[in-house]
């Protein structure tokens, strides 16, 4: 059997991922959650003109050396001053504060003298000089925050300016978790003869948390046929959204997990990727679950997750901005073979900016390489290997 191409491979996956749903959530839940609709201002901001500081509203016509403004009232914050102002006179007034009518300018409070009721000013500043007008910040009908991006921190505080309680993002996947191996321990576990600690759900879990409603770990299934089924079983009877197994992917004597799976109503979009690390992926669905059969090694079952899942779950939640960068190598590369290579890389930070310090370490089990890891260089297919300044594509390993 051909192995597929990556292009066709992630294709092939996002036509089986359901448009995104909406859900309204409280502002306060909503951070890291992808916007579904737009964020639009149902008022002006600020509501009125509005001072930048604190000082005294002026006209600014009236300003004169050597002459003096009667104070009249104060503007603050919450309580603006009430009447109309007119010629030679002047307001107090604090941030915030509406500017009162007939105001056209604040001079601040450094630049004023009071004496006996009255303000003189030891600057004469332009007209509407520290004057936040209506709507400076946004006007009412104004889109704030488009839809298609995940929400931070500083686009909430927009949205609560904006007098927005909720906000309707896109629901998000369900995915179930399972690792499968005779030889598989837990972290913590003491280890037999000819086993090895199960690392891979430590890492798939936080990497794939951040798209998910809830990522369940059902531990490790033995290279037993009862036991697997019946772990799948269970797994399947609760519906998830997307199910993740790691191991038994390829077609070796222990490697049961894509037969059960096809005994279990699983149809099998494909199985095999002209990729490395990570060639034994396997795709598929069963009713709406989508099935992603990920390789038993640590790295490779890592980098399938960053370059077939992650998009999945981009697409499932209407986040298209996927994270590619181009920088230049700082070192060069080896040629690489018939199959496409994500190859580790350490972001190196340089006198002349970011580039790229390939990893040479290849074995898809070489979990250490992989932590010393930011980005995955893109090498084409038949690479011969490029000199080091050469401008790679890459992609971000831990990028949303």
């Amino acid at each position: 059997m051909s192995l597929l191409p990556v292009e066709d491979a992630i294709a092939a996956i996002l036509r089986r991922v359901p448009a995104p749903t909406a859900e309204t959530v409280p502002l306060t839940d909503a951070v890291g959650r992808v916007l579904l609709h737009p964020i639009v201002a149902t008022h002006n901001q600020p509501p009125f003109d509005a001072s930048a500081m604190d000082g005294y509203a002026v006209r600014a016509e009236d300003i004169i050396p050597g002459h003096s403004l009667t104070i009249v009232g104060v503007s603050q914050a919450g309580a603006g001053f009430t009447g109309t102002m007119t010629a030679g006179e002047a307001v107090r007034i604090f941030t915030g504060a509406p500017v009162p009518a007939g105001a056209d300018t604040v001079i601040m409070q450094e630049e004023a003298k009071v004496h006996d009721g009255a303000v003189s000013f030891t600057s004469h500043p332009r007209k509407g000089h520290s004057v936040r007008p209506l709507g400076n910040d946004f006007a009412k009908g104004q889109s704030l925050v488009d839809a298609g991006q995940r929400l931070s921190p500083m686009q909430l505080s927009v949205a609560a300016a904006a007098n927005a309680s909720t906000l309707d993002v896109a629901k998000r996947p369900r995915i179930a978790l399972l690792a499968t191996g005779d030889e598989l321990v837990l972290p913590g576990d003491a280890l037999g003869p000819d086993q090895i600690v199960a690392s891979n759900s430590f890492g798939l879990k936080p990497l794939l948390a951040p798209y998910a409603e809830t990522v369940t770990d059902h531990g490790i299934a033995r290279d037993d046929r009862a036991e697997l089924r019946a772990k799948l079983e269970a797994i399947f009877a609760d519906e998830p959204d997307i199910v993740i197994t790691t191991g038994g992917a390829s077609v070796g004597d222990h490697d049961i997990v894509q037969e059960i799976l096809l005994e279990l109503g699983v149809t099998l979009d494909f199985w095999r990727i002209n990729m490395r690390p990570g060639k034994p992926l396997m795709f598929g669905t069963r009713g709406k679950t989508l099935i992603f059969g990920l390789p038993g090694n640590p790295v490779s079952a890592m980098v399938t997750a960053i370059i077939f899942i992650k998009p999945a779950l981009r697409q499932w939640v209407g986040y298209t901005d996927h994270a590619v960068w181009h920088l230049p190598l700082a070192a060069a590369t080896p040629e690489n073979t018939a199959r496409r290579h994500f190859m580790r890389a350490h972001l190196h930070h340089t006198p002349t900016g970011l580039a790229l310090l390939p990893i040479s370490q290849t074995d898809s089990g070489h979990t250490s390489s992989m932590s010393r890891a930011d980005m995955l260089i893109v090498q084409p297919e038949h690479d011969p290997g490029q000199p080091a300044g050469t401008i790679v594509e890459a992609l971000v390993i831990d990028a949303f």
